[in-house]
């Protein structure tokens, strides 16, 4: 069983930065590979950014070069730095484990972004 707590959400002005983080239970955090997916209003759930264990990154085209996904093993915390953030990068943001076995989802934060 894992358990994901995202934190780091809320309101930017356009060009700005946020970084958001996850924090994991469970023993086996190392291996899982872990994500950021983000869900816009009216929009379908969208593949932001991928870490393996392996600390192997990818990243939706949408958010290359702007984006930075990260891992500390030892605090079971994966990060999501955002910069340059633009209003169409505004949804839910949702971190994900990827066991193996099963996939596990955070409650989501609200990233916002406006003048």
């Amino acid at each position: 069983q894992v358990q994901l707590v995202e934190f780091g959400g809320g309101l930017v002005q356009p060009g700005g930065s946020l970084r958001l983080s996850c924090a994991a239970s469970g023993s086996r955090f190392n291996s899982n590979t872990m994500a950021w997916y983000r869900r816009a209003p009216g929009k379908e759930r969208e593949l932001v950014a991928t870490i393996t264990s392996g600390s192997r990154t990818n990243y939706a085209d949408s958010v290359k070069g702007r984006f930075v996904i990260s891992r500390d093993n030892a605090k079971k915390t994966v990060y999501l730095q955002m910069n340059t953030l633009k209003p169409e990068d505004t949804a839910v943001y949702y971190c994900c484990a990827l066991t193996g076995v099963a996939v596990y989802w955070g409650q989501g934060t609200q990233v916002t972004v406006s003048s």
